[in-house]
């Protein structure tokens, strides 16, 4: 009886040992725990964030000039035809102005049912109507209005517009650039004289803007009874090329 009580009181005893080296072990703090420590948030670097433009005023040294011939007849092919017959007359007539081929091309070629429209009653067809429009490029300004009148002469009844450029705006856009990053600098150290700053070195310059040919301006038609000597008045004026830039600087107090 007592080799039996004993074989359960020494069981008991070890587990009961074995609760406590647990215990004691779990509210032990661990040996290689660190405490953590604060961290301090990065500031960024002071830095001036300015823009600047450079603009040159230049004179065009090319035209183009958009116009159509359209003709209407009471069915399709007859109206094809015959806008085919003018237009071949105006290509001859540019031809004779001196505009080389290469400088002639077809911007749009309509072909669209015409109706007559009256009230409660149904749309009746009058016949079709042909369109063909073809943009020519003029890289001498003192032909520009001898060909706008040739080309009235030759059979062109639609004028849309005409519009001045550059052959090359390279020129011209990198005077802009220079005078945008002189304008750009010259800000940026008044910006630091007046904070009481040094100015630093450059840390990042972004472009935009640049060369845009205007839209073409409205120019009519005029009739095609005028002689050679009395072409149409056209001036071209300045075009404006503009060139923007954002700079970042760093600075130091």
């Amino acid at each position: 009886m007592t080799r039996t009580l004993n074989a359960l009181i020494k069981p008991a005893a070890l587990a009961g040992a074995a609760v406590v080296a647990v215990a004691l072990a779990a509210g032990a703090p661990p040996a290689m725990a660190q405490t953590p420590q604060a961290m301090t948030p990065m500031q960024p670097a002071p830095s001036l964030n300015l823009s600047a433009f450079g603009e040159v005023k230049t004179a065009p040294d090319m035209a183009t000039i958009t116009f159509g011939v359209q003709t209407e007849a009471p069915a399709a092919e007859a109206a094809m035809r015959a806008n085919a017959e003018r237009m071949n007359q105006v290509m001859a007539a540019l031809r004779r102005a001196g505009i080389a081929e290469r400088h002639v091309q077809t911007s749009g070629l309509n072909l669209s049912a015409q109706y007559d429209y009256q009230e409660n009653q149904p749309p009746k067809l009058r016949g079709y109507q042909a369109v063909n429009r073809v943009t020519v490029r003029i890289e001498d300004l003192s032909k520009v209005g001898a060909t706008a009148d040739a080309v009235v002469a030759a059979g062109v009844n639609q004028i849309d517009g005409i519009g001045f450029g550059l052959k090359d705006p390279t020129t011209a856009e990198n005077e802009a650039r220079r005078l945008a990053v002189r304008a750009l600098q010259e800000k940026a150290a008044l910006y630091a004289q007046a904070l009481g700053v040094q100015l630093g070195g450059v840390r990042s310059l972004s472009e935009g803007g640049g060369y845009a040919p205007p839209p073409p301006m409205p120019m009519y038609a005029r009739a095609a009874s005028l002689q050679a000597a009395d072409s149409s008045p056209v001036s071209g004026g300045e075009l404006s090329v503009r060139i923007d830039i954002t700079g970042v600087y760093d600075i130091a107090r």
